[in-house]
C-alpha cells in the first residue's frame, strides 16, 4: 500500500484547469438549451465529442477493440456515464440555477464512494469514510433545502434529477472498473462516447424530430465548448492528471467545478443562489475533503 501522492505544480496547474473546463460547462450547457431540446442537446454532446477522440485514438495508431462483448460493455458505459447522466442534469438544468447543478454533481464522489464499497472488496466504508459520506449527504440535503422537501415542485423533481445522474455516474464508474480497465483511456472515452450516440441518435429523433443545424452562433460555440472541449477534451487532460496525481487527488477537482459554474451563472445569466446552497456546498466539500484524506491506498 503506497501513500497519497503529492501533487506538483503542473498538476496542480492541470487540476485547477480540468475544473475550470468542467466548471463552465454548466454555463454553455444552459445557453444550448435556450435553442436545443434537451435530447438534441446530448447528442450534440456525445457526437462531436466522439468524432473528435476517434481522430486521436486513429492519429495514435491505438489499436481499436474488435470483441463484441467489449463494444456491449461500451454501450453500457454509454449509457451510465453519458446518456442517462448528462440528459438528466440538462433536463434539470432547466429548472434550477447552473451554480446549484454543479453543487449537486459534486455528490458523484458520495455516491461512488458507496458503490464501490458495494462491489470491490479493496474500497470497503471505513469509519472515516463513512464519515465523510455522511457529511457529504448532509450538504446535499442543505444545498436543496428542507422547504423542497416537504413542498415537492417541479424544482424539487429537477434536483433530485441531478443527483439520478450522480448516482448513473457513479455506476458507470465501478463499470468501467470492472468492464474496460484495461483498454487505453483514448479508446475507452472514444468507445463509451459510440455507445453513448447510438442511444442519444434515436431518442433525439423519436422525442425531438430531426435536429436543427440552424442556431444562433452563441448556441454553435456553447455545443463546441460543452463537447469537443469539456467533453473530449476534459477527458483526455482527466486521465493525465490521474497518472500524474493518482485517484484521490483526482476528487479535489470535484471541489474547484461549483465556484466557476457559480460565478459564471452569476455573471453571465444574473442567477443568485440562496444561502442554504452555499452552506451546503461547504458541508459537502468537508465530506469530500474527509474523504480524500482516506488515502492510503493504491492509485
Amino acid at each position: 500500500m503506497s501513500t497519497q501522492k503529492s501533487l506538483s505544480p503542473r498538476a496542480w496547474a492541470e487540476l485547477i484547469l480540468l475544473g475550470t473546463i468542467w466548471g463552465a460547462s454548466f454555463l454553455a450547457i444552459r445557453v444550448a438549451l435556450d435553442e436545443v431540446p434537451v435530447v438534441t442537446s446530448v447528442l450534440h454532446r456525445t457526437f462531436w465529442a466522439m468524432l473528435l477522440l476517434w481522430l486521436v485514438v486513429f492519429a495514435a495508431r491505438l489499436p481499436v477493440p474488435r470483441e463484441p462483448r467489449i463494444w456491449g460493455a461500451f454501450l453500457v458505459m454509454g449509457l451510465l456515464n453519458n446518456a442517462i447522466p448528462f440528459g438528466l442534469m440538462a433536463w434539470g438544468q432547466l429548472y434550477i440555477e447552473t451554480g446549484l447543478t454543479s453543487i449537486l454533481n459534486a455528490a458523484t464522489a458520495i455516491f461512488g464512494v458507496i458503490v464501490a464499497a458495494m462491489i470491490f472488496p479493496d474500497e470497503r466504508l471505513t469509519p472515516r469514510r463513512g464519515i465523510g459520506v455522511g457529511l457529504g449527504f448532509f450538504g446535499v440535503a442543505t444545498a436543496i433545502g428542507l422547504s423542497n422537501f416537504v413542498s415537492f415542485d417541479l424544482r424539487s423533481i429537477a434536483q433530485l434529477a441531478i443527483l439520478g445522474g450522480t448516482v448513473s455516474y457513479a455506476l458507470a464508474s465501478a463499470w468501467a472498473r470492472l468492464k474496460l480497465a484495461h483498454l487505453p483511456p483514448q479508446v475507452a472515452a472514444a468507445g463509451m462516447l459510440t455507445g453513448s450516440t447510438f442511444i442519444a441518435l434515436p431518442l433525439a429523433l423519436l422525442i425531438d424530430g430531426a435536429p436543427s443545424l440552424d442556431l444562433q452562433p452563441e448556441t454553435w460555440v456553447a455545443i463546441a465548448y460543452y463537447s469537443l472541449i469539456a467533453t473530449a477534451g476534459a477527458y483526455l487532460l482527466y486521465y493525465r492528471v490521474l497518472a500524474m496525481a493518482g485517484s484521490g487527488n483526482l476528487m479535489l477537482v470535484t471541489l474547484l467545478i461549483p465556484p466557476v459554474a457559480i460565478l459564471l451563472g452569476a455573471w453571465v445569466r444574473d442567477e443568485a443562489l440562496s444561502p442554504n446552497a452555499f452552506a451546503g456546498f461547504a458541508l459537502l466539500a468537508l465530506g469530500l475533503m474527509i474523504l480524500n484524506g482516506t488515502g492510503r491506498r493504491r492509485d
